[in-house]
């Protein structure tokens, strides 16, 4: 082998080495990277034990792996992961991903999808075997498992080369409206519909049906999933979510709803009909009596208040149980005995699980602390969930249907943990300029010394409507920020749920007022400290966060000495025009900036309005495949900073959209990031 071929993997061996040995017991993105990251999939029909993977990133592949495992969860306090009947059982070590894991219905097989083929292997991981060659999204056992659901994609427009079978090398799209590309991929002609398929001893028979025939998609992009339909406890309905709109239509509403498919008429009703806004993640109960299913009021609205809503078969009435809690109410699931409904809702910078009686009475708050809790699955004796905080990666616990703490089921990562140090997580209630609380987070450096002066970031949320709750993240990892010795401030700023209504809304048609006063008022609190270095104060955020650093650059009255902006939107109008959800602009914004009654948002709260006030260094970070907030957001900016002469470095992904999701790419996500902030904030070259 010639030398110059091992210069890359000499080159890692020494960045990870270097990294390492300069802060052996601190967060590293090297280390970061090596976690693994815990996702759970079902439960066993007598609930007794959770399969779930783990996934780990192969940094010189680019590319990560999941393997499926399965826990014990109905064991005895402080016996869970440390004894062998808590031990985790690894089920999986094919190469590439395992996902979709479920029981089937009687326990004897768990089925999974592997690439995007239906395969079942016992519940000990033994005797896998392919069940079937068709392309599938997702599936689900039907209650007595004789049949299958599953989606795929089906072909329903024409295509460049469809039109002109001559031009098969032709790389041109033909469009003739909206939407014609959504997040990070462009329209293809494909639409994701519900087939139904016999099933027998491990076999699809028969010939799938597709219970849809429509040019619409099941479940909704781009982050539905298999939540989004579920069937009825006899087997003869399948209830699903579809926004069965196209064109303009489909990019200005909101509107999907709750069908009913039944399977013995091969009728369709649609279940929330009159209801505008987002409807969606039906669940019935045991009994086949109820439905219920997650429900927003408001048309194009997407942040708007999530209520669950329960249908009663045997009255035909439908009401919402959920009316009197000012919270999100989110991923509504039954209990056994078909008596609660459980969720997930956003709680003060948390995220918990709840239960409440489907009259509405008798709510509860299940798990607490400072933690998020969620996706969960409720058993017959526990709820099993995923937790994390801004110190924890994600782990499995198990909550006791009878009450009680929270039991940890899986030590994924223990070993790593345990050789690291954290900083300290402090709950900081700061005035706004309106004298309102802002809950703000501040995350302290591990070996934190009252007596010395740190750089401190302000971290900006994104959303906008998103709660800067205890997230793990593997990019923005506030204890990664922690770590290299910045004092971390991240304020719940005005338009976040999880403090009532009124306060998620506030930040409609006025991006750059209220909540851009709460972030300010947040640093300037923080930096009352006598440890915060005041020379030495940076802003950083993505998305929502990534237009708050733009505007705060043209009005911050040289606070900062720094900032980063990642896919942030810096000119309202031209964002208007290029982005593809247009519900969102048409509501957060008010109207178009064309109409006559537009606001005072698009006279005021434009960055690019405030350019000539620009006078700190910025680093502009943009995904050429993020076509929600399009580059030429993040080329505008970076051109404007060029042009007037201010320090400024463009970090450009071209295959990325608007997450930083390969290895590679996160490491140079993570380098230049640090690198930018450590120049300007602690004078390093």
């Amino acid at each position: 082998m010639k030398l110059h071929s091992l210069l890359p993997a000499l080159l890692f061996f020494t960045q990870t080495l270097w990294s390492q040995t300069q802060a052996p017991d601190r967060l590293t993105p090297e280390k970061l990277l090596t976690l693994g990251r815990v996702a759970l999939f079902d439960l066993s029909p007598d609930g007794k034990t959770a399969v779930y993977g783990v996934s780990y990133v192969n940094i010189e592949a680019n590319k990560g792996n999941r393997d499926l495992y399965a826990v014990a969860t109905d064991l005895p306090t402080g016996q869970a992961g440390g004894t062998d009947g808590g031990k985790p059982r690894q089920l999986t070590n094919f190469e590439g991903n395992e996902n979709d894991a479920a029981y089937r219905p009687d326990g004897q097989k768990i089925g999974f999808l592997r690439g995007s083929k239906l395969w079942e292997m016992n519940p000990d991981g033994s005797g896998t075997k392919q069940v079937s060659d068709v392309d599938m999204g997702g599936f689900e056992y039907s209650p007595d498992g004789r049949k299958i659901l599953f989606i795929a994609d089906v072909k329903y427009n024409k295509t460049t080369q469809d039109a002109y079978p001559d031009l098969q090398k032709s790389s041109g799209k033909i469009i003739g409206g909206l939407m014609y590309r959504h997040w990070d991929e462009w329209e293809d002609g494909g639409y994701s519909n519900i087939f139904v398929a016999d099933y027998a001893d491990g076999k699809l028979t028969g010939q799938p049906q597709n219970i849809m025939g429509e040019p619409f998609d099941t479940p909704l992009k781009p982050d539905g999933g298999m939540e989004q339909m579920a069937w009825s406890a006899d087997g003869n309905l399948i209830a699903y979510t579809c926004k069965k709109l196209d064109g303009t239509a489909y990019s200005t509403s909101t509107n999907s709803d709750v069908y009913l498919y039944d399977l013995s008429t091969k009728k369709t009703v649609n279940i929330s009909q009159g209801m505008n806004g987002y409807d969606m993640n039906p669940a019935f109960s045991s009994d086949g009596r109820y439905l219920a299913w997650e429900s927003q009021q408001t048309p194009g609205y997407e942040a708007d208040r999530h209520r669950i809503f329960i249908h009663d078969f045997r009255t035909k009435k439908s009401w919402e149980a959920t009316a009197g809690l000012d919270r999100n109410a989110v991923e509504p699931q039954w209990g056994e005995d078909g008596q609660r409904i459980y969720f997930q809702s956003g709680e003060r910078g948390t995220e918990q699980i709840f239960s409440i009686e489907p009259s509405g009475n008798g709510l509860k708050q299940l798990s607490a602390g400072q933690f998020n809790f969620g996706p969960f699955i409720v058993g017959k004796n526990n709820i099993v969930t995923t937790r994390c905080s801004m110190a924890d990666p994600h782990e499995l616990f198990a909550l006791p249907l009878s009450g009680g703490r929270d039991m940890q089921l899986t030590y994924t990562n223990k070993e790593k943990l345990d050789a690291l140090k954290f900083g300290k997580v402090e709950k900081r209630m700061v005035k706004a300029t309106d004298g309102q609380d802002i809950l703000t987070w501040v995350v302290y450096p591990p070996d934190f010394d009252p007596n010395k002066k740190y750089p401190t970031l302000l971290y900006c949320q994104g959303g906008p409507q998103s709660m800067v709750s205890q997230f793990w993240s593997y990019r923005w990892n506030l204890q990664l920020m922690a770590s290299n010795d910045y004092i971390v401030v991240a304020p719940n700023r005005r338009g976040l749920p999880g403090f009532g209504q009124k306060w998620n809304d506030d930040i409609t048609g006025d991006w750059g007022g209220q909540a851009m006063q709460d972030l300010l008022s947040a640093i300037d609190d923080v930096s009352k400290e006598p440890y915060v270095d005041k020379t030495a104060l940076g802003a950083v955020g993505a998305s929502f966060g990534g237009y708050s650093v733009y505007w705060l650059a043209g009005n911050h009255q040289k606070r900062f000495k720094a900032l980063i902006a990642h896919d942030g939107m810096f000119n309202m109008e031209s964002w208007y025009g290029t982005t593809e959800e247009m519900f969102f602009a048409n509501h957060d914004l008010e109207t178009p900036y064309w109409s006559p009654s537009a606001g005072e948002t698009w006279k005021l709260d434009s960055p690019h309005k405030y350019v000539q006030n620009w006078d700190t260094p910025i680093l502009v970070i943009h995904g050429g495949k993020d076509y929600r907030v399009p580059e030429t957001e993040g080329m505008q900016a970076f051109q404007a900073a060029q042009l007037r002469s201010i320090p400024s470095k463009y970090l450009y992904f071209p295959d990325e959209g608007h997450w930083v999701l390969q290895p590679q790419n996160s490491l140079l996500w993570q380098r230049e990031f640090f690198g930018w902030l450590d120049r300007w904030l602690k004078n390093k070259p």
